[in-house]
């Protein structure tokens, strides 16, 4: 058996993260997903919130002309699909792909807080959600061999 390069996390611990941000964009793909279906069903989301509405009927909800709750499910789908590739080059697309996603996210929630004047839970328990893969990608990165 071959030995752990020193410094690097065992491999177990990379499969546990990695686990996890399986866990999160799945987690990730049925927010984007209900937002998507709410879009395209042109009805009201559920929310707790009371600013769903005016976030979803906001001029920002689209980007070209395309939804932004389906630009964030492509997201979540392409970081699932980065996962099966292996090695630095699968680790790199993965942590690329989230850090986007997360500076999207950050801007979108700062539009919400300083343009839109409304929160969607929703809009915020995705950026929840990204920050987190964010944060563990990059740690699966750092920690590879």
């Amino acid at each position: 058996m071959a030995a752990e390069p020193v410094g690097a996390a065992p491999a177990s611990a990379r499969g546990s993260l990695t686990l996890a941000v399986v866990a999160l964009a799945v987690i990730g793909l049925a927010i984007a997903g209900y937002l998507t279906y709410v879009h395209y069903s042109d009805i009201e989301p559920v929310c707790t919130t009371g600013g769903c509405e005016k976030v979803q009927a906001s001029e920002y909800s689209e980007l070209a002309g395309i939804p932004v709750a389906l630009i964030g499910l492509l997201g979540y789908v392409s970081i699932l699909a980065s996962l099966a590739i292996p090695g630095e080059v699968g680790r790199t697309a993965t942590a690329l792909l989230a850090l986007v996603g997360f500076g999207y996210s950050a801007y979108l929630t700062y539009l919400e807080l300083d343009v839109i004047d409304a929160i969607c839970q929703w809009c915020v328990g995705s950026a929840i959600v990204m920050t987190a893969i964010t944060v563990l990608v990059v740690v699966r990165m750092l920690r590879a061999p």
